[in-house]
C-alpha cells in the first residue's frame, strides 16, 4: 500500500492526502484546488504556519519583513532554492511586519530567519541572506531528501 502524506494547503488551510508516489504529479488540495507541491513559495498567516508545520514533507519558512533589504536581496535566492528542492520540500514565507505574534512564537532575533520544520518539530534554523545552493545544503544536511 503507497504511503500517504499529509499536505495542508498553503492557500485554505485545509489538510489533504496526497500518495508519496503522487508527489511530482502536481498534486491539487481537494478543496480549493490549489497546487500542493509545485516548487513555489508560499506567503502564510500564522494560524496556517502552525497547521502547516506539521505536514509529513519538510517546510522551510522565511521570517522575513518587507522594509529589511536583506530579505529582499534572499528572496529571489529562497525562490531558486524552493524550486531545486520541490517535490520534496515545500517552503513558505512569513511577513513578521504583518504577523509579529508568529515571529514572537517562534523567537525570531533577526531577519531574515529560516526555520525547517518537519512532522511539527523544528529541525534547524539559518538566518541571513544566502546564496539557493547553501540554503539547499542546508536542508540537505538536516533532511533525507
Amino acid at each position: 500500500m503507497a504511503e500517504a502524506l499529509k499536505l495542508i494547503c498553503h492557500d485554505c488551510g485545509q489538510a489533504n492526502r496526497v500518495p508519496r508516489e503522487r508527489l511530482g504529479a502536481a498534486p491539487k488540495c481537494g478543496v480549493c484546488g490549489a497546487a500542493l507541491a509545485n516548487g513555489k513559495v508560499a506567503s502564510l498567516d500564522a494560524a496556517t504556519l502552525e497547521k502547516a508545520r506539521r505536514d509529513d514533507l519538510p517546510l522551510v519558512v522565511d521570517f522575513w519583513a518587507p522594509w529589511c533589504g536583506p530579505c529582499r536581496q534572499m528572496a529571489p535566492e529562497f525562490l531558486k532554492a524552493a524550486a531545486q528542492l520541490a517535490p520534496d520540500v515545500r517552503f513558505a514565507k512569513i511577513d513578521t511586519q504583518a504577523h509579529p505574534d508568529a515571529a514572537q512564537r517562534h523567537r525570531i532575533q533577526g531577519i531574515p530567519a529560516f526555520i525547517l520544520f518537519h512532522k511539527g518539530r523544528e529541525i534547524a534554523r539559518a538566518a541571513g541572506s544566502r546564496p539557493a545552493a547553501d540554503l539547499v545544503a542546508f536542508v540537505k544536511s538536516k533532511v533525507a531528501v
